[in-house]
């Protein structure tokens, strides 16, 4: 194999993941015009259009997609190569990407990131919030975080926290004007603050006793996407709210907030990392699943 298609591919593919030539260039380091004459001179060598652009962006045509595919495993094995060889030093290093939905960047990792930094100077820690499933492989991602009940079967998944579990919650001034529910379905008779998500679907709440399991879609004045928000409008007597308990721990045990319905809240499994299956786990990777995993 000619040695300069190496490089060029790399190129390709990093204008492929940033969408542009100025942002490949900021992502390798070199100027946007070495960018451009790589793409151009692989194209030229094999006499099709790799990529089609316009003034606002840049993206794979479908040679271009279907040459990329391709590619994917191998450049994945040179990366994986690479860290390996940095791994000799003892030291892990380079970078790692993860989609995170933001209640687990805010309950499961951001309590430990300084820790994790600290521990593991050289590697380069991304994480994209995102609260829908993501294909980790498609999205370029090396690893994700999410629910284990929401997790696709062939992933290898590493649990990252204990269980965890919901709590129904009103403050003293809410309650004082409203009865408490004792049954999930005298929710509907209550001002019940909502969650969406960014793929546009609102939270059903869900329940469950003594092996009976209820979801409601619930119906109130305020819908938000963001779990603090939701509790700080709950302490201002907005309505009931459905978080998970560690969001309102402090709030419940200062009396700023009143829980109900806890015996129909019962703990589920919590996070886990999920990842490919692979031959061999990046070095980072491995390092970062060490450092969070669960003991025991």
């Amino acid at each position: 194999m000619n040695r300069t298609y190496l490089s060029q591919l790399a190129v390709l593919a990093t204008v492929a993941q940033c969408g542009s030539f100025r942002g490949a260039a900021r992502e390798l380091a070199i100027a946007p015009s070495a960018v451009s004459h790589a793409i151009s001179s692989l194209e030229a060598r094999l006499g099709v259009r790799l990529l089609a652009r316009s003034t606002r962006s840049v993206a794979p045509t479908e040679e271009g997609a279907q040459l990329l595919e391709r590619l994917r495993p191998a450049l994945s094995e040179i990366d994986l190569a690479l860290e390996s060889a940095v791994e000799a030093r003892d030291r892990p290093a380079g970078n790692l990407r993860l989609t995170v939905p933001r209640t687990a960047a805010h309950l499961a990792l951001t309590p430990r990131l300084g820790a994790f930094a600290a521990a593991y100077p050289d590697i380069v820690l991304e994480i994209v919030i995102e609260d829908r499933f993501t294909d980790v492989v498609e999205g370029g991602f090396d690893a994700g975080v999410r629910l284990g009940e929401s997790l696709q079967r062939d992933m290898i998944a590493v649990r990252i926290g204990p269980d965890i579990r919901g709590a129904v919650v009103g403050a003293p001034s809410y309650f004082a004007t409203m009865p408490k529910p004792s049954h999930p379905h005298d929710l509907a008779d209550h001002r019940c603050l909502r969650f969406r998500f960014s793929s546009g679907i609102l939270y059903r709440w869900e329940f469950e006793k003594d092996g009976e399991e209820i979801e409601l879609a619930v119906k109130g004045p305020l819908i938000l996407d963001e779990d603090h928000l939701i509790a700080n409008a709950a302490i201002d007597g907005a309505g009931v709210a459905f978080l998970f308990e560690d969001y309102v721990r402090e709030a419940t045990a200062d009396g700023r907030l009143i829980r109900v319905l806890e015996d129909w809240c019962q703990p589920f499994g919590g996070f886990f990392v999920y990842y490919p299956s692979r031959r061999q786990m990046r070095p980072a990777l491995r390092a970062f699943v060490d450092f969070f995993k669960v003991s025991g």
